[in-house]
Order: structure tokens, then sequence, then C-alpha cells
């Protein structure tokens, strides 16, 4: 069977640490990191997509990167030989515990009483938590590497590798606004 992402990674070695997450952060064994839209005819689907496909699709979401799957997979795939030459560990759980750091708890959401804008903190699904992860990633990496001399491979491994820390990046400090609006809205 299929248990390597990209042919390099194993998938059966990584640990989620974190349990809500690991509902949602698929690591099934997949032939092709491609699954043509098949999660996108029920509500939850998407959670059984390959977490590194997932970023591959974050990756594809600006003007950049529209349509073009085969250039984010091999920045992905670049991505993840920059950050097992730089650590020697496997990418694939950097990856992973990346999300696990770069989802926030809570966000606010605006509530309308008579004429005004309130906002309310709520807990964020962990559903939610992992898109936002992803997305937030993606994001730091491309920001990076726009009008930049790095390469958006070096900028995605260094933003995986640096939130899979905790450290300081694009990634984690998004999580950290968004918490502390919701602290602020309370």
């Amino acid at each position: 069977m299929f248990d390597k992402i990209f042919e390099k990674w194993d998938i059966t070695e990584v640990k989620i640490a974190d349990i809500g997450v690991e509902r949602h952060t698929s690591l099934q064994p997949v032939s092709a990191l491609h699954s043509g839209g098949r999660h996108a005819k029920q509500q939850f689907e998407q959670a059984k997509v390959c977490v590194v496909e997932r970023l591959v699709n974050k990756l594809m979401l600006t003007e950049r990167n529209t349509g073009k799957k085969l250039k984010t997979y091999k920045i992905v795939k670049t991505a993840f030989d920059l950050i097992y030459e730089a650590t020697k560990e496997n990418p694939v759980q950097l990856l992973v515990d990346a999300i696990q750091n770069a989802g926030p708890r809570e966000e606010t959401i605006r509530l309308r009483f008579g004429g005004i804008l309130v906002p309310k903190p709520v807990d964020v699904t962990s559903q939610r938590k992992v898109d936002l992860a992803l997305l937030f990633i993606a994001h730091g990496s491309q920001k990076c590497a726009f009008k930049s001399r790095r390469s958006i491979e070096r900028c995605l491994a260094d933003e995986i590798m640096n939130a899979a820390r905790n450290a300081k990046c694009y990634s984690i400090n998004k999580k950290e606004e968004k918490e502390r609006m919701a602290r602020a809205a309370r």
C-alpha cells in the first residue's frame, strides 16, 4: 500500500498530540496528492483528504498559483526536502506540529443588537482550526516570498519549521492576533 508522501516521507510514524486536530487531520495513505474535488460533495468530507494535499490546495488560492496544482505540488515537495536537510526530521510530522501550534483556539463573531454590532468570542471548531492553520501557513509563505529574493519553497519551509517550534512567524502571529481579539471582546 502507499504509506509515503512524495515517495519519501513515511506517514505511519507521524503522531498527532491534539485530539481535536487528530479527527480532522487525515494521514491516509494515498497514491497521488490529487483527490479531484471528491471531498466537496458533503460538509465534513474534506477531513478525509490528506493534510499535505490540503496544504497544496491552500497554496493555490492566490492569483499567482490559481489552478496550478502541479506547480504548488513541486513547491511543497521541495519545501519538504529543505525541511529535512535543515532538521533531519520527518517533514510531515513538522507540518502536523505546525498545524497544532498555528490553529487558533477562539475567535470573534459579530452579533447585531438593535443597530449596533457587538463582537462576541466563540470557541473554534477543530475543523476550522486546521483550515485556519493551513491558511495562515500558506499566506505566511506567500507574503515572505513576494518581492523578495527568497524562493517560495524556502519561505514555506521556514514557516513550517517556525510554526512547529512555536517560534515567531506569520502563522503564529495571526493565531495570537485572533485570540487577542477574542480576549478583548469578553
